[in-house]
């Protein structure tokens, strides 16, 4: 009988595919940290994010992880 993975394991899976897109919005936000606001690095983050639903959609095969998609979405679980 499989284990059942925690929605920890999923998103450390999901986000550990994103290291290039987490790399940029990182530097994006240190470039200036003491001045950080809305939307600074809206771009950046808007890929990280896309590239962290991607993977974790790729990583769904049984379904597990589709209320964390959602909210991450922005949409109503």
């Amino acid at each position: 009988m499989p284990t059942r993975t925690r929605p920890i394991e999923k998103f450390a899976e999901a986000i550990a595919k994103c290291s290039p897109e987490g790399a940029v919005y990182g530097k994006c936000i240190s470039a200036n940290y003491q001045n950080v606001h809305k939307d600074m690095c809206a771009k950046e983050f808007m890929l990280l994010k896309d590239c962290y639903l991607a993977s974790l959609r790729t990583t769904n095969a049984n379904g597990f992880g589709t209320n964390i998609e959602q909210k991450a979405a922005g949409q109503k679980a």
